[in-house]
């Protein structure tokens, strides 16, 4: 048996796992008050935004994979916002930008984590409203512990803070300075807008889908809506170093509404693996899937091994081309060709004993691929400042932030994964009376017309949020998922490949040696890719390095213990539950029973 850092936990009441421990805590408690996986998910993940506001936030993004105890279709709910109607590729060319930025009031799309969360508790929660967000009140009122990344990010920030976003001085900074790691941060402001949105439901009687839909209507319709279209109009300084204004409305707000989507599936080893749709890269790990099939039919790659390394390294630099080329929801994607077996071998045809430095996508249907100006002329190679892009892994594996995940199986079957993101601290400035800023990912489109990820107004940037459900037998198995942008079905798919095609146990596959490629277009201002690069945790052994070296791979040496931040819960035929969680950054934890 290989190390690992703690055991998979075992029981058969109810897991929660997620990137925090307080909200993987929190939703346990809502287990045990009698709620459901629905409950203890939204609890969790109400938490998460205040003790984690470096990672995600109420005015960030959300998708969610969910089966129920009574209906094990795995489904979608997508809590991604969309462009605001004023948000047009022309607005953004004539204040001379060939990108969007990367952060500030221009790059905020339509927030939709929030409005997620409530139309998940109105269509399938048990509990009154404020039974699932009394832990966030109560964090956000009397304070929770500073993470020490959440203190090193306001750091980094503290002079735009100081001398433009005056308003995110006002709740980050003390005299200036960050709070300290262990300190005791309070925001108040949210507290307030928690319990108005409270106020609101409960003046809609006692029953849990009535509360909900009311505080939806009064975020979406109401004073929530009201201080945004007002905020949001005033001009900041973006990524370009700029003031601007930014586009969302108080009419972009009621206009949304998450949406009920069905799952993209793909079978695999006695498995149905399911996902989002093309508007977010989930795909991109099923045609994965369906590569190595057809390399190895029936067979599974080791990535501890240099030849998994290589092979799946080589089948992920594939997928992603095929995402820059042909994922988004801006244009008809052919996604049923995409993830076809006739596709996977044309695609696997090209996986050779060298490591590809091209981005290669395919031509499905016999159409022409098409790529951004930016992609063709070869955009920067380098991350960009401290409030730009999302603040992920970098190729030395230095972490400057994340998302946030959470899963959760109750004792009936029903079971979460949700991935919240967007609308960090240093995403754009905050709004005083709500207590939260906008998101940022508006950067995710192009600003070229006519590809599947363009900027156009009403349509949703193509995320790289990524939760994921696998069935076993029609059954729902397990529920995974990780921070990371671009990273997060990389290290999904070891997990799966470890854990589902080799047998390891939940915390094992999380524990062990972790690497991904940047061998693609970067979805994060400014964009840019490393040709090549495959970056490895320096767990991998040094004659593993040294062949993938030989082959032909830009190897990057991460930290030990940097790379993914993977949680997991699963569900035997026979009630058995299990759940671990990732130990890298110290803050992952899974609870269970």
């Amino acid at each position: 048996m290989t190390f690992t850092t703690r055991p998979t936990l075992e029981g058969t009441f109810g897991m929660v796992s997620s990137t925090h421990w307080l909200a993987s805590q929190v939703g346990m408690r809502l287990l045990e008050r009698g709620g459901n996986a629905v409950d203890a998910a939204a609890a969790a993940g109400f938490v998460l935004h205040v003790v984690e506001p470096h990672l995600n936030g109420p005015g960030g993004d959300m998708p969610l994979l969910l089966v129920t105890a009574d209906d094990p279709t795995p489904r979608v709910l997508c809590g991604q916002g969309p462009a605001p109607a004023a948000a047009t590729a022309d607005h953004y060319r004539d204040l001379g930008f060939d990108l969007v930025p990367g952060s500030g009031p221009l790059a905020a799309a339509v927030p939709g984590a929030v409005d997620a969360w409530l139309v998940l508790l109105r269509d399938h929660g048990t509990m009154p409203l404020r039974e699932v967000l009394e832990p966030a009140v109560h964090y956000a009122r009397h304070g929770y512990p500073v993470l020490e990344r959440v203190s090193a990010t306001v750091e980094r920030v503290a002079d735009l803070f100081t001398e433009d976003w005056t308003t995110s001085a006002d709740l980050w900074l003390d005299a200036g300075r960050a709070p300290r790691p262990g300190s005791l941060h309070r925001n108040p402001a949210w507290a307030d807008t928690l319990e108005r949105l409270l106020t609101e439901a409960e003046a809609a009687g006692g029953d849990p889908a009535s509360q909900a839909e009311a505080a939806r209507r009064a975020w979406s319709q109401g004073f929530v809506a009201e201080a945004v279209d007002a905020f949001s109009a005033r001009a900041f300084r973006d990524s370009s170093g700029e003031r601007h204004a930014g586009l969302v409305t108080g009419a972009d707000l009621a206009a949304f509404e998450s949406t009920w989507e069905p799952a993209v599936t793909r079978e695999w080893h006695g498995h149905t693996v399911c996902k989002t749709g093309p508007w977010g890269q989930g795909p991109g790990l099923l045609q994965t899937l369906a590569v190595l099939d057809a390399l190895a039919p029936g067979e599974v790659p080791d990535p501890a091994t240099d030849d998994g390394i290589h092979l799946v390294a080589e089948t992920m630099k594939l997928s992603f081309a095929d995402r820059e080329a042909w994922y988004g929801d801006s244009d008809e994607v052919p996604l049923a060709t995409l993830l076809s077996d006739g596709y996977a071998r044309e695609r696997a045809a090209l996986v050779g004993e060298r490591a590809s430095h091209d981005l290669r996508p395919g031509s499905p249907d016999g159409r022409a691929p098409r790529l951004a100006a930016h992609v063709v002329g070869g955009g920067p190679a380098v991350a960009g400042d401290a409030t730009t892009g999302e603040p992920t892994v970098d190729a030395r594996g230095t972490t400057r932030g994340d998302t946030c995940h959470v899963d959760v199986v109750d004792r009936w079957g029903t079971m979460v994964s949700a991935t919240p993101s967007g609308g960090w601290l240093q995403s754009a400035p905050t709004i005083p009376e709500l207590g939260f800023c906008l998101g940022s990912r508006m950067q995710m489109f192009w600003l070229d017309e006519g590809l599947p990820s363009s900027l156009v107004p009403g349509r949703r940037p193509r995320t790289t949020l990524t939760p994921t459900l696998v069935l076993r037998d029609g059954r729902p198995y397990l529920a995974c998922g990780s921070p990371g942008g671009d990273q997060q079905d990389q290290w999904q798919l070891l997990l799966l490949l470890r854990h589902l095609g080799l047998g390891m146990p939940l915390q094992e596959a999380i524990d062990a040696p972790a690497w991904h490629t940047t061998s693609f277009p970067g979805s994060f201002w400014p964009r840019g890719s490393e040709p090549g690069v495959l970056v490895v945790e320096d767990r991998v052994p040094a004659d593993v390095r040294d062949d993938l070296s030989a082959r032909g791979h830009d190897v990057r040496v991460a930290g030990g213990w940097s790379l993914g931040r993977l949680c997991a819960v699963s569900r035997d035929p026979d009630g058995m539950l299990r759940a671990g969680a990732n130990p890298r950054g110290a803050q992952g934890y899974a609870v269970g029973r």
